[in-house]
């Protein structure tokens, strides 16, 4: 099978595409033939090893993980012999995270992973662009800011993959969102549910005065300092990008403050049991047409370092999609937000 590797870190460049075994499955696990895999953040700091602790888990000296990506749609090519849940043919979509290893034709995950079917009228497409930024802003709004109705939800970041999906949630858990993004995404992020955009090129959030009980900040732009005078007097601050400052600020102010308080979750590090319960919710939702993938573009395969170029230029509209096969529907325009290249 092929797969993109990358040996050293780097920029884009340093990915290619090599040759690999197809994964071996044993007694409770399924092989996935990959349709479409993503190229996210994450993958940008595993290929760069920056920020430099990332190289705490990518490997110190150079990769220890030389395949990247962790979520994934496509069709079970074959399954364990006490697999139960699946049968081949079926479509599935998921998540191999912590670990890595999706940008490949073929990934092995056990049936009781996260992992889950994914539903008729959803193309692989649009499944995978779905699941990274919505099993990181669910656990951030649910459990973290334990958002409902009534409050006012601020996503910075909000056209991004984990701020769309931000965007969706808030409005869906009953609050008032307020999306920050460019210009050039207002109507993007309003069509997603936000009832005020705020461009970032023109005011700066964090002039606001005691106005939103939750700031998410999806992106890791703005400091729990810089953000605190926006909060409600018990408003809770929330980012995606851990820094030394934060890891100090969310166990003090849970602890000792009884007013703002600042947090950061690694949603990635959870079980694969809570994962997989998620990705049902996520179903659910979609299947309601509560929530919508925010797609920015499209890569083939063979052209995965075009991915990473789009991701690292850090103004991307939703998920960057890699099509590993031509196996897929079409995706409806209204879905897409193809940048201007």
């Amino acid at each position: 099978m092929r797969t993109a590797v990358y040996e050293q870190y780097g920029g884009p460049d340093v990915v290619r595409i090599a040759e690999a075994g197809v994964p071996e499955i044993g007694d409770t696990d399924v092989l996935v033939r990959v349709d479409a895999t993503v190229v996210g953040a994450s993958d940008g700091a595993g290929r760069s090893g920056t920020p430099r602790f990332a190289r705490l888990f990518f490997g110190i000296a150079r990769p220890k993980h030389p395949v990247l990506g962790s979520d994934f749609a496509g069709v079970v090519e074959r399954v364990g012999g006490s697999v139960t849940r699946f049968v081949a043919g079926d479509r599935v979509f998921g998540t191999l995270a912590p670990i890595s290893g999706a940008h490949a034709e073929y990934v092995n995950v056990s049936e009781h992973g996260a992992i889950v079917h994914v539903p008729e009228h959803v193309d692989q497409v649009e499944a995978v662009a779905l699941v990274d930024g919505f099993l990181t802003a669910l656990p951030f709004l649910r459990d973290g800011a334990q958002v409902r109705p009534g409050q006012t939800v601020l996503v910075n970041g909000a056209s991004g993959t984990v701020g769309s999906a931000a965007v969706q949630l808030a409005k869906h858990f009953g609050a008032t969102v307020v999306g920050v993004c460019s210009g050039s995404n207002e109507s993007l992020v309003r069509s997603l549910g936000a009832d005020r955009v705020i461009d970032y090129t023109c005011d700066d959030f964090t002039d606001a005065r005691d106005e939103f009980d939750v700031v998410f900040d999806a992106v890791g732009k703005h400091s729990f300092g810089q953000a605190r005078r926006a909060l409600t007097p018990t408003g809770v601050y929330l980012t995606t990008v851990p820094s030394l400052a934060i890891l100090l600020q969310a166990p003090f102010t849970r602890w000792f403050s009884r007013g703002r308080r600042a947090g950061i979750l690694f949603t990635g590090l959870r079980s694969a049991k809570a994962k997989a319960a998620d990705l049902a919710l996520l179903v659910e939702l979609v299947e309601a047409g509560a929530l919508k993938p925010v797609i920015d573009r499209i890569v083939p395969f063979d052209d995965i370092v075009e991915a990473h170029r789009r991701v690292d230029t850090g103004h991307k509209a939703g998920s960057v999609v890699v099509a590993v096969t031509a196996a897929r529907r079409p995706v409806p325009p209204q879905l897409r937000r193809e940048a201007a290249s």
